[in-house]
């Protein structure tokens, strides 16, 4: 017993010790972008940033804050100067950690950084800084909420401005608004019930008091339901929203990823099937996120096994495509309708598309009624003007999202633009003050349980026989559900898995 309980003892110590060392340390990163550069900024965090400014700068006292001082740093053991740079102090309570806080901006050369971190670890009690533990200090001094810092990662990773936009909106607090705003109304009425049980058997309450709180939650299941709606739309401004490009060989595919792109991404060739496997680039549609695949050409008269491969897994990108672009040769186009007297040609379209652009397995798929798609009609150069006025009377009726391109001359390209947009603002949405939307798996995941307990509330409460007090519990639990989102509830696990995500300096 005395044995076990000294080895207790000793953990206990030593459990101390390491928080000690991670939350009471001065912490230092380089906040500012790696190589060579203009300016550097080195940022220091902790009980100690004084201390470095005393030690490194010769500051007596601390200077006023947020206001910039042109100072020589030098070292604090050998007096050498490092640069001559600014240094700016942000007292805590009122600094992004909360903590003590300065910041030294100096020259950004790799020999400058290099000094300037190891006089930093000649001071005692100073380290360097791991990845996302300057946001970690801020979370744990109520700066942030767990769905802010997301934001913020999020911010540090956003590529096109409807991406900016939405994690500005995650880290002003905007979604942390509508999940406190979520729990607040699941808390009222629990406060409802938790009188009814207390003050039932000696004072009078409504007797209607159950249908009022079942109405309520009722309302709130309603509210995160149609938030939850908006998960995919999130999952894909985050993500990109995954497009493939599909059709015959040789009709233009990889010649409209390169305009995409604007640089020779893909190989251009006049022969037939020289795109063999499946390219996957990454591109900013105005200000959409988009994942574009570029696929081997579509047909089965093919006897080359590395070709049937490519085809093999054009399919399968298609099987988890948010968009399809299916590109035909205007050519063919003409040549399918000059004859058909229908003012809609449509369904001749559709058809021609399904019968000389599927093959079997794509024709399962049902991809003209079941995913978003745009004809692209590629080519349009090799048609004299008499015939592309008499094409594009033709498709001023068709009754499907269609754009008349030539890739080889870029005719056309801006009116696809202008139509993949609105494509990819129907799936992505637009994310606003009004209307923040899902944005990351673990919000969906906590929000989904939240309504399983709402739902079992409302089961429960609707039997005459029910146990009021158990029945209130699923309020609780729903309740922590949402304080997991925000990190009201939460466990070191999870703050791992987040703050890992981020870079160091950050």
């Amino acid at each position: 017993m005395i044995l076990n309980s000294l080895k207790f003892f000793a953990l206990q110590i030593k459990a101390s010790a390491v928080l000690k060392q991670t939350f009471y340390s001065t912490i230092y990163a380089l906040s500012s972008g790696r190589g060579k550069c203009g300016v550097a900024v080195v940022r220091i965090s902790g009980s100690s940033a004084f201390k470095v400014c005393r030690e490194m700068v010769g500051l007596i006292k601390p200077p006023t804050p947020r206001k910039a001082l042109l100072k020589y740093i030098h070292d604090p053991i050998t007096k050498n100067n490092i640069d001559k740079g600014l240094v700016l102090w942000f007292p805590g309570p009122n600094s992004f950690t909360g903590e003590d806080c300065c910041e030294f901006q100096v020259h950004g050369s790799a020999a400058v950084i290099q000094a300037l971190f190891s006089a930093l670890t000649k001071i005692e009690n100073v380290r360097p800084a791991e990845p996302g533990e300057f946001t970690r200090r801020a979370f744990y001094a109520g700066k942030m909420d767990l769905v802010e810092v997301e934001g913020l990662a999020d911010l540090l990773q956003a590529e096109t401005e409807l991406q900016l936009k939405n994690a500005l909106l995650q880290t002003d607090g905007i979604l942390s608004k509508l999940y406190n705003d979520f729990r607040s109304e699941i808390l009222r009425n629990l406060a409802y019930l938790e009188a009814y049980i207390d003050f039932d058997e000696t004072e009078t309450i409504d007797d209607n008091l159950h249908n009022k709180v079942r109405e309520n939650v009722l309302q709130i299941i309603d509210s995160i339901e149609s938030h939850l709606r908006q998960s995919k739309c999130g999952e894909r401004l985050r993500t990109g929203v995954k497009t493939v490009i599909l059709g015959k060989p040789n009709v233009g595919k990889s010649s409209l990823l390169n305009i995409l792109t604007n640089k020779p991404t893909a190989i251009v060739t006049p022969i037939a099937g020289t795109t063999r496997d499946a390219l996957e680039v990454c591109l900013d549609i105005n200000g959409y996120p988009m994942v574009l695949v570029d696929t081997a050409g579509l047909r089965t008269n093919t006897e080359d096994v590395i070709e049937i491969e490519g085809i093999n897994r054009a399919i399968k990108f298609t099987e988890h495509t948010d968009i399809v672009l299916l590109m035909v040769e205007a050519n063919d186009i003409f040549c399918m309708i000059k004859n058909c007297f229908e003012k809609d040609v449509t369904p001749v379209l559709l058809n021609y598309v399904e019968e000389n652009i599927f093959p079997a397995s794509l024709k399962d798929m049902n991809i003209l009624n079941e995913k978003p798609f745009l004809i692209v009609i590629n080519k349009m150069d090799l048609l004299n003007a008499k015939d592309v006025e008499f094409l594009k009377s033709k498709l001023k009726y068709l009754h499907t999202n269609y754009a008349c391109v030539s890739c080889l001359n870029t005719e056309g390209i801006t009116d696809f633009l202008s139509k993949l947009t609105k494509h990819l603002d129907l799936i992505c949405g637009s994310p606003s003050t009004e209307n923040p939307i899902v944005s990351h798996a673990r919000h969906k995941y906590h929000l989904e349980n939240c309504l399983i307990y709402l739902k079992e509330f409302v089961n429960c409460i609707n039997n005459d026989s029910c146990d009021i007090v158990l029945t209130a519990e699923n309020l609780r639990s729903a309740m922590t559900q949402l304080g997991k989102i925000t990190g009201k509830v939460s466990t070191e696990q999870l703050l791992d898995v987040i703050f890992k995500e981020f870079c160091i300096g950050k």
